[in-house]
């Protein structure tokens, strides 16, 4: 099961605490107490693995390594090692502790678009002075010293919004699946039933991600079936892929039904370049089809006839991918 919505609480690493120290060297009186070490940063950075999120659903608190305290002989602690949390790329870091809070800075949401993107989202403390740092000529035997700075709290909210080229949408059952393992070298999950794909599968086609966004039904974007939990994917890609199945009782209208939905989330994902494809070809006679091209051509749409059985319609898909490709490039 993919994570995509997760709250977590990050500490970084507090300063470590200056030494207040003499030599006892009697030939060499005056102060040797070094600093302390800084405390450790919390980072994010951007991975593939599209379930990286997991990792944060039962532990919630992530704190970073505190900065060692200040040492005799006028050594200083030593730095803390920084600590990185990996999530997938697609994801948005919401710091979700207020403004004013008691913290030297406040981290703006964070977006994390590209593969090894590292982001800092909490600051270690710096660590504190020892009394070598205070000595002056009127000072000669300081005994002043300073405690480690703290490091940064924030409660985080993170919140994966996935990136693909093209995002295959459509009711439930009308083969995105199987044509998403067709093209690409996923092994979705593919059955003659509703809602067989739970979650979102990936998949590249050269230079191109797709992402098999599991099936919308009437109610989606109010919570029924799989509610927004997989509309919120859709945001990101560039263009749909809308699929409808040649033996539904009427394609037409599973295609208003899902375009309403997303109509009902937001415009955004209207706005979208979208190609129609009427699947399962190989299931009906030659008239249906026929009929099916002649309603969606009243609405003003232009649709595509593929199976997964029938080599030539998978082209007619590629040749589309493959402009896609070359428009990215360009």
């Amino acid at each position: 099961m993919i994570v995509d919505d997760v709250k977590i609480t990050v500490e970084a690493g507090h300063g470590g605490k200056g030494l207040a120290t003499f030599t006892k060297v009697k030939i060499a009186l005056g102060p040797t107490g070094g600093n302390g070490g800084k405390g450790g940063d919390i980072f994010i950075e951007g991975v593939t693995d599209l379930g990286a999120l997991r990792h944060f659903r039962f532990k919630k608190n992530y704190k970073a390594e505190n900065g060692e305290n200040g040492k005799s002989g006028l050594h200083d602690g030593r730095n803390a090692e920084d600590l990185t949390l990996f999530v997938p790329v697609g994801t948005i870091c919401h710091n979700l502790t207020q403004p004013g809070a008691p913290s030297r800075s406040y981290p703006k949401e964070i977006e994390i678009t590209k593969i090894g993107q590292r982001e800092l989202i909490a600051k270690g403390g710096k660590g504190g002075k020892g009394n070598w740092y205070f000595r002056s000529a009127i000072n000669t035997s300081p005994r002043e010293f300073q405690t480690g700075k703290p490091g940064e709290y924030f409660e985080i909210h993170l919140e994966l919004k996935m990136i693909a080229d093209v995002g295959f949408i459509g009711l439930p059952n009308v083969g995105k699946s199987s044509l998403l393992n067709e093209l690409t070298k996923a092994k979705a999950k593919v059955a003659n039933y509703a809602f067989t794909t739970l979650e979102p599968n990936l998949g590249a086609y050269y230079d191109l991600i797709l992402a098999d966004i599991p099936g919308l039904i009437e109610g989606a974007s109010s919570g029924k079936g799989l509610g927004v939990k997989f509309l919120k994917h859709i945001e990101r890609t560039k263009v749909l892929f809308h699929f409808i199945s040649a033996d539904s009782a009427d394609p037409l209208s599973d295609y208003k039904t899902v375009r309403k939905e997303l109509e009902t989330y937001g415009d955004i994902l209207l706005g979208k370049p979208e190609y129609i494809f009427i699947t399962k070809s190989d299931s009906v006679e030659a008239n249906v089809i026929a009929k099916i091209k002649n309603e969606f051509k009243k609405i003003d749409k232009e649709v595509e006839v593929i199976s997964i059985i029938d080599v030539d319609s998978l082209d007619i898909v590629k040749k589309i991918l493959n402009k896609l490709i070359a428009e990215k490039k360009a």
